[in-house]
């Protein structure tokens, strides 16, 4: 079978998805229609995966069907850094990725989703809230990404092998998958282990033939994608990036939209975020119950010694950040903690 190469792929891809699927938009609002493909890597039984289809079922029926939001989810079509730039290219396409994917046009968001940054999520739930933050997402918008939701928040992110990790010397000659970010890339191998990217469909095979000893992600993903069934039981609560998603389409496209939609689209996005957030908060204990019943077992790391590594990455070592943007992630959590302990 011809294999034709990846740009072409994409290529056609996107045609795809300008050709058939655009708008119609008349002098009157309600002669509009769209039709927005939206695409992540997350398992249906996930409660991201879960909260999308909300947020596009109520968009359709609040739009009275003007505004059509097709979900894709598990990778079916473009993700990660493939769908970021779809939604570069003015496809009508919604890309949900981590914010470091977009890293790639601001260095800033890469900045932001750095290792061992945050301590719980009400921390980043204030960050991006500030006026450091809000700027970096008019630049972005300056490049053609609108910015829909940053806080697709999905649990803390930890590794997940077959053995017992607690210093970064517990690492050495451990292959890890990981996405094909940068970010996740220089992270796990500044760590100690060998990070190894791979697509998502690949790496539960990849996990059972030995290619990788484990993956990081968040509990809710452990249970969810029945990760524990490929045999790796042990968690470290290395907690080292909180595990968040952005919600992203092209302003070209956002622009297009009548205004009584976008208020629609942009509330609907927000309130299932937030919504979210809370079920994870208060189901945390719970999954963790679940997935020792499961046989999995976790434990503390000596997160000290891991934060040494990892901050070297902020000085020059990932793609167009600064110590300044880390400073000033910093000194935005230094305020922030001052408000939450009075």
């Amino acid at each position: 079978m011809l294999k034709l190469p990846k740009l072409k792929v994409l290529s056609v891809f996107f045609l795809l998805l300008i050709l058939p699927f655009g708008c119609s938009k008349d002098k009157e609002d309600e002669e509009f229609t769209i039709t927005l493909r939206l695409s992540h890597v997350f398992n249906v039984n996930e409660e991201l995966a879960k909260s999308i289809e909300l947020v596009a079922e109520r968009i359709n029926n609040k739009t009275n069907g003007a505004v059509r939001v097709l979900t894709y989810p598990g990778a079916q079509i473009a993700a990660y850094k493939d769908g970021v730039e779809m939604v570069m290219r003015g496809a009508y396409f919604i890309s949900v990725e981590d914010p470091s994917y977009i890293g790639d046009y601001v260095p800033e968001f890469t900045a932001l989703v750095g290792p061992m940054l945050y301590n719980n999520f009400d921390e980043y739930m204030e960050i991006i809230k500030t006026p450091l933050v809000q700027d970096w997402v008019k630049k972005l918008e300056d490049k053609g990404i609108k910015v829909l939701s940053l806080q697709y928040i999905f649990g803390f992110r930890n590794l997940i092998t077959d053995r017992v990790i607690i210093t970064p010397e517990d690492l050495e000659g451990v292959k890890l998958r990981t996405p094909g970010s940068k970010l996740f890339i220089q992270t796990i191998n500044t760590m100690g282990a060998n990070a190894t990217p791979l697509p998502w469909g690949e790496t539960f095979s990849a996990l059972q033939q030995g290619v990788v000893d484990g993956l990081e992600g968040s509990e809710f993903t452990n249970l969810g994608a029945k990760v524990y069934e490929t045999g790796k039981k042990n968690v470290a609560f290395t907690n080292h990036f909180l595990g968040t998603c952005g919600i992203y389409i092209s302003t070209e496209v956002w622009a297009k939209i009548p205004e009584k939609y976008q208020l629609i689209i942009a509330h609907e996005f927000e309130y299932e975020a937030l919504q979210m957030i809370s079920k994870l908060k208060s189901q945390h204990a719970q999954v963790i119950k679940d997935l020792q019943a499961k046989g999995v077992q976790f434990n503390e790391v000596d997160r000290e010694a891991f934060e040494a590594r990892t901050i070297h990455l902020f000085d020059g070592k990932l793609p167009g950040v600064t110590v300044e943007m880390y400073d000033q992630i910093q000194a935005e959590l230094k305020k922030i903690r001052a408000r939450s302990s009075q």
